[in-house]
């Protein structure tokens, strides 16, 4: 109990402003939201939490969002799939099952057929209408993040949550990784290292990308620096009820300043061994403060009636202060260490 109650007196000291903070203007960032491949649900509660941090903490101000274009897309129908040719040999069964499958497809490819020419009817109305106008709301909403937008907005940091592609359509990505190492500040969380998998340049600036996750599960998280901002006071170690837990590739330990991490698979407790969970690191005179964390709706949600929730209201307001912790160190408005700790057991 008297554990619990010091963390929250800790968490509640990490989201209070201090008196530097009120003085200061806020900083300013853009949350990005837009995905090209996978979709969180807990986005809209990642925008909201977001949004609230920088209310409350005063630190920030979200002076914008590049969000999903609105615009809906009618897809073009996908064609089912062939069974096999029945070997020469097949039994009785085989046949049976053969036959039932050839009846199913016959189907569905009639289904198929129909959908398919109505989808070629409306090519040149409104499926190309819309394509073009969704297409031109992503155009818009992503030039926010071109390198003189940022300036002339007087951005101070880019936060990726939760955002998903490796088409990811950044106007200049070459301008916008040099407007980091000039000084700029990047945030990513959680599918963030799911974005530009192929891209050399993103991976080595963030320092990890994506390499897989299996089902959801407890997390017992090691702390890597339990003075860093991004610990919040939470201490060395930090269990979670239920979280997706990333396994991370082209991440390079001596680069970097681990905060949280596992010392076994993130689905397998036998396979031992160091896996990381969230860091920051330095990118030219650019600070990248990262986390794996955020998959699910209770951790990004302090609302004690959200549904489904397995994360207890304190692990949600320990994950936000991880997170503004993060956010503050990377504006320069507290201090921590980037320095690369990779002896860490």
């Amino acid at each position: 109990m008297k554990k619990s109650l010091r963390s929250l007196l800790v968490l509640a000291l990490t989201l209070t402003p201090s008196f530097s903070t009120f003085a200061a203007e806020a900083k300013r960032v853009i949350v990005v939201t837009v995905t090209t491949g996978f979709r969180h649900s807990s986005i809209p509660y990642a925008e909201a939490t977001l949004k609230k941090l920088g209310e409350e903490s005063k630190a920030f101000t979200v002076v914008d969002m590049v969000q999903q274009p609105t615009a809906k897309i009618e897809k073009k129908p996908g064609a089912p799939k062939k069974p096999g040719d029945l070997k020469a040999d097949a039994d009785d069964k085989a046949k049976a099952k053969y036959e039932g499958d050839m009846k199913k497809f016959t189907e569905e490819q009639a289904k198929y057929e129909t959908a398919m020419a109505k989808w070629t009817a409306e090519d040149d109305g409104k499926v190309k209408s819309s394509q073009a106008e969704w297409d031109n709301q992503m155009k818009t909403a992503m030039a926010k993040l071109a390198p003189a937008a940022l300036k002339a907005a007087k951005i101070d940091g880019v936060i990726f949550a939760n955002t998903t592609g490796d088409d990811f359509p950044l106007p200049d990505r070459e301008g916008f990784f040099k407007w980091i190492e000039e000084g700029g500040v990047f945030i990513g969380m959680h599918s963030a290292t799911d974005t530009f998998k192929s891209y050399a340049p993103y991976f080595e600036m963030l320092q990890g990308t994506f390499a897989g996750h299996g089902a959801q599960v407890p997390a017992d998280l090691i702390a890597g620096d339990t003075a860093h901002p991004a610990n919040a006071g939470i201490g060395g170690t930090w269990d979670l009820t239920l979280e997706e837990m990333y396994a991370i590739k082209n991440h390079d330990r001596s680069k970097v300043r681990a905060l949280w991490y596992l010392r076994h698979h993130p689905n397998d407790t036998a396979k031992e061994g160091y896996n990381a969970v969230s860091w920051c690191k330095m990118a030219g005179k650019g600070r990248v403060f990262y986390t794996s964390l955020g998959h699910r709706e209770d951790l990004w949600s302090d609302d004690a009636a959200l549904k489904d929730r397995k994360n207890s209201v304190e692990i949600s307001k320990q994950f936000q202060a991880h997170i503004l912790g993060g956010i503050k160190w990377a504006l320069g408005l507290v201090p921590g260490s980037a320095e690369p700790n990779p002896d860490l057991k």
